[in-house]
């Protein structure tokens, strides 16, 4: 399928906004491109459409379309994918965020903790902003700052992430969740994926010790994981929510 090659310009008169609007939005990362041996940034026809499709729907849903928190940070004092805007911008489509509690991302918590023998397990979404839990079992909390969320260093991966002693971890050592009263030491989470691959969050379980999961464990914690990104899929598709 032919794809042709944007200018900046081409980009802004098919947005319907000025080239230093465009170019803004090309800097922040809300539109993928790259840049020649010349230094002039180019991008696909294919991005441009999808950005002006997202947009369009977007504008019926203004709360969503002017959320700081879906903004991908400037200089941002944590690990983030190099798609991070487009992860974002898939955070706010599940249409999760700040949403009650629901029984059936409860009983992932519940069986992953039961599963894994660890106190605590999270359903947990990312921002740009905080570490929001859809679902908690085993703690009252219910969000983070993103700055202190282990998950942020999970998605960046495609397995399970596990850390045996965050004390010992020079990434979380000086973690305030780490050097707290109730401190994690103990970490696995499994990235979740929305339906257009973006990771959103994580499904993860903590301990108060260092230990380690066992091979069927770790099997449970992944099909969990499954299933909690099958939810996620229901959720929006009862909700009417836009996939992609």
């Amino acid at each position: 399928m032919d794809d042709p090659t944007l200018t900046t310009r081409d980009a802004a008169r098919l947005l319907g906004i000025s080239v230093s609007t465009a170019q803004k939005w090309i800097e922040s990362g809300a539109l993928a491109s790259w840049k020649t041996p010349g230094g002039h940034r180019r991008m696909r026809q294919s991005a441009v459409i999808a950005l002006l499709e997202e947009r369009t729907a977007l504008a019926a849903d203004p709360l969503q379309a002017m959320s700081a928190e879906l903004r991908p940070e400037r200089t941002p004092g944590y690990p983030v994918p190099s798609d991070e805007a487009a992860r974002l911008r898939a955070v706010g489509r599940t249409g999760l965020l700040d949403t009650p509690a629901e029984p059936a991302f409860d009983r992932i918590t519940w069986l992953a903790g039961l599963i894994t023998g660890a106190p605590v397990s999270l359903i947990t979404l990312l921002t740009s902003r905080r570490q929001w839990f859809k679902s908690h079992h085993g703690t009252t909390m219910t969000e983070t700052p993103r700055e202190w969320a282990i998950c942020g260093h999970a998605i960046l991966g495609k397995d399970i992430m596990i850390v045996e002693d965050a004390r010992t971890d020079e990434r979380f050592r000086d973690n305030p969740l780490v050097t707290g009263h109730e401190p994690i030491v103990f970490y696995a989470g499994c990235p979740l994926r929305g339906p257009d691959g973006q990771a959103v969050g994580a499904l993860c379980v903590v301990d108060r010790v260092p230990r380690q999961l066992d091979a069927t464990q770790k099997q449970g914690l992944r099909a969990l994981a499954d299933i909690a990104e099958d939810e996620i899929r229901l959720y929006m598709a009862d909700h009417g929510r836009r996939w992609a």
